[in-house]
């Protein structure tokens, strides 16, 4: 994941009250939005959560399948952590294990669970994630979207997907330095959540993972740094999925975030705080804990997905028939 956050003291307004001057800490009648600190980002001043609390769905009632959705794959990073500063090298998503891409992998996952679309997010040696795209991507099935500012924040990438973001659709996000088990993304695509995140429990804390809380059966914090008080965290593996409404809000969040000459927010950072203002629930979850995955941030990490996690992913027990041949 990107370094962590950058935070200034700012004061949280009310949101969609139509008001000034109420409380963070206000509460509201049920059904509205619960105000919350931002904890030193910038206020949602163009994000109208009532809309998106009068119009989503119950997740406690879903009982069917989802449409199909578009995905979204951040992939435009220079890998500073991984390469070093001086990086020449392929982007991450094209490290390879044993005869595939991470992208080739994903894609093979991604066209057999029935996504509809794939929109990545390119910076780095861009024409090298082109070049694969026309390689192992059926015709019609991805596209690539240009961050010029990709040396500079990760909350530029998802600011440059806004288009996909308030298409309307469903849409599937996607961290593209990830080596996992098809399953990971089989339980989160047929989740019953139109709007969720995974979580594996079996992580080692610290500063470096971004963190999923849950309080109850409610997510109530996400991010490298979290605040509220939860009784089951876990580590998240970089993938979520959001209802047209939550994405239309999320895009809006990352274009506040993205403002000045240098941003210094974090993707996750719009994520969480479009669910913390959010009517509880409306950010589901599924626990993945058990199936072998690994983001590839640093030399260590990618010497353990080619020895460790891909002897794991080899050997697990999948929760149905594989999508893919996930152990090559």
């Amino acid at each position: 994941m990107p370094p962590g956050r950058h935070a200034r003291p700012w004061p949280m307004p009310s949101i969609g009250s139509g008001r000034t001057g109420i409380s963070a800490e206000r509460r509201v009648k049920p059904g509205r939005v619960s105000l919350r600190p931002m904890h030193g980002r910038p206020t949602l001043a163009n994000v109208d959560i009532a809309m998106a609390n009068a119009h989503r769905l119950r997740e406690d009632s879903v009982t069917g399948v989802f449409p199909l959705m578009k995905a979204v794959m951040l992939a435009a990073g220079v890998g500073r952590r991984l390469f070093g500063d001086g990086n020449d090298d392929p982007p991450k998503a094209l490290l390879q294990f044993g005869d595939k891409t991470l992208l080739a992998r994903h894609i093979e996952v991604l066209t057999a669970l029935g996504v509809e679309e794939l929109i990545v997010v390119v910076g780095h040696k861009k024409e090298m994630i082109e070049d694969e795209l026309a390689r192992v991507a059926p015709e019609g099935f991805a596209r690539t979207l240009f961050n010029p500012r990709f040396k500079e924040s990760p909350i530029l990438s998802l600011a440059t997907a806004g288009e996909v973001l308030r298409s309307g659709e469903r849409v599937l996000f996607m961290d593209a330095d990830v080596y996992y088990h098809d399953d990971l993304l089989k339980a989160l695509i047929n989740s019953r959540h139109q709007t969720c995140i995974i979580l594996d429990q079996d992580f080692v804390p610290g500063d470096e993972p971004v963190k999923t809380c849950v309080r109850g059966d409610v997510l109530v914090d996400f991010g490298k740094k979290v605040y509220e008080p939860h009784d089951m965290v876990g580590e998240w593996p970089g993938f979520l999925t959001m209802a047209p409404e939550i994405a239309r809000l999320v895009a809006d969040r990352a274009d506040e975030l993205s403002q000045g000459d240098m941003p210094g927010f974090v993707y996750e950072d719009a994520f969480c705080d479009v669910m913390k203002a959010s009517e509880p629930g409306t950010f589901g979850f599924e626990d993945v804990t058990g199936i072998p995955w690994i983001e590839i941030d640093f030399p260590e990490d990618r010497e353990r997905a080619a020895t460790e996690i891909r002897a794991k992913i080899a050997a697990y027990k999948p929760m149905g028939e594989r999508v893919g041949d996930a152990a090559e």
